[in-house]
């Protein structure tokens, strides 16, 4: 397992002083690793949507968004569990029961799903399962990042085994969709959520009483939250994330012109996934090592710019101009994909370093969860207004003709929030609240 030397303790499952395994922390480490493994169904939907259900790209587009808002609302499962423990245990039962509702989820797709509503709930209900276990498991580093004082190391290790699982399952995503088909690629996918449920009872979650109702729980994170989002020191920054996040995407669009005009099969989309994550790997490490201490604002401007640059490159595959350099459009996607997703990754760092930034003591983990929804309704807002212009351009999923004009203003968008970039200089240090009359109850991030 990757897990530090000076993380390895005495547990109740080693009988060793020096060297036993701490398996709260292989328990961590195993919930992110499904995380990135639940990317074996992805490209299954992609094609399950398109090929049997028979949507627009623009319908794939809203469907996906609409069943993705579960990731919005990721706070609320937080201070649920914290005020509403079951049975006494606030973070065992909860890890089991999103266990269950994501595995259902997936072999509903699997066995039962016909329509394109009853796709977008079962998409949904997956989603819900591993956000909210995706929520608790966050709470426990914030916690263990207070007790061992690394919350650096701590967050490196839960990014690095998310994309150890979705280095695991993406070329298998594409080999096992080529020779068996979405709805057993699903089948399968489902057992990856009972593994969260297996790594509950590693969990270390003693049994409590509940502290109060959940109005109390609310009202006090609420008037916390409510005081730190009415400081323009926080306000400003979060809102230019916000925009830099929500302009439109064209990625479904794409997809489709690549399976069914460029042939694309599953098994070479997912040799493509396999090489994105190992790149998306490849760009962390680049801006731990070269870049993380470089003034954010720099980092925001020439990152939005290159990747813009980069992201026209999609502009040569439409318009078949690298057949003309006798490069093959396999060739092309590949190594165009693997570029801009180092280049994406690097470009999205420096979100998560502001957005730990922004988050004044007392709030910090229900801020941080607050911020990471704020992103991710921007994601839901981006693939919505994606999909509307996929809508009005008339792409579908046999006319691309104006593909090459909807990729070239979702990219240039991009550029549009860079005049807001005097709004970061207020998150130069980390902003504090004004008082402290109540103590944060939740540990959610």
């Amino acid at each position: 397992m990757l897990i530090p030397h000076h993380w390895m303790r005495r547990s109740p499952f080693s009988g060793k002083q020096h060297g036993g395994w701490d398996w709260e922390l292989v328990a961590i480490a195993l919930v992110y690793f499904v995380q990135g493994a639940l990317g074996l169904a992805h490209l299954a939907i992609s094609f399950f949507l398109k090929d049997e259900l028979g949507l627009s790209p623009a319908q794939t587009a809203s469907l996906v968004g609409i069943a993705m808002a579960p990731w919005t609302v990721k706070p609320i499962y937080g201070l649920i569990s914290d005020a509403l423990p079951l049975g006494g245990y606030r973070r065992r039962p909860y890890l089991i029961l999103s266990s269950l509702l994501g595995a259902s989820a997936w072999w509903a797709l699997a066995y039962w799903v016909n329509s394109p509503q009853t796709a977008a709930v079962a998409i949904a209900c997956g989603s819900l399962g591993i956000a909210c276990a995706d929520a608790i498991i966050d709470a426990l580093i914030v916690q263990r990042a207070r007790e061992e004082g690394d919350g650096g190391s701590l967050q490196s290790f839960a990014w690095a085994w998310v994309s150890v699982g979705a280095i695991a399952s993406s070329w298998l995503s594409g080999y096992l969709l080529e020779h068996l088909g979405a709805r057993n690629v699903f089948s399968i996918t489902g057992f990856l959520p009972i593994l969260v449920g297996i790594a509950a009872w590693a969990i270390a979650d003693p049994p409590l009483p509940s502290s109060g109702s959940l109005v109390q729980t609310l009202t006090i994170n609420l008037r916390q939250i409510k005081q730190a989002l009415t400081n323009q020191r926080i306000l400003l920054p979060a809102g230019f994330i916000f925009l830099w996040q929500a302009t439109p995407s064209a990625d479904t669009a794409f997809f489709y012109f690549t399976t069914n005009e460029l042939g694309f099969n599953p098994e070479f989309l997912g040799s493509v996934r396999f090489g994105t994550s190992i790149a998306g790997l490849f760009g962390v490490w680049l801006f731990q090592r070269y870049l993380r201490h470089i003034p954010l604002r720099k980092i925001f401007f020439w990152s939005t710019v290159i990747a813009t640059l980069l992201g026209l490159t999609s502009l040569v595959l439409v318009n078949h101009w690298n057949r003309a350099l006798g490069i093959s459009d396999h060739w092309f996607s590949f190594g165009d994909s693997l570029i801009l997703t180092v280049a994406g990754r690097i470009a999205f760092m420096p979100v998560l370093v502001l957005a730990a930034r922004l988050c004044p003591e007392g709030v910090e983990a229900t801020l941080f969860a607050l911020l990471m929804s704020a992103i991710n309704i921007s994601g839901l807002i981006s693939t919505q207004l994606g999909a509307g212009l996929t809508y009005l351009l008339g792409v579908t999923e046999t006319n691309f003709d104006n593909l090459w004009l909807l990729l070239l203003i979702t990219n240039l968008s991009s550029l549009l929030p860079l005049p807001l970039l005097h709004w970061l200089s207020s998150a130069e240090q980390p902003p504090q609240l004004l008082s402290q009359e109540e103590p944060a109850v939740s540990s959610v991030s």
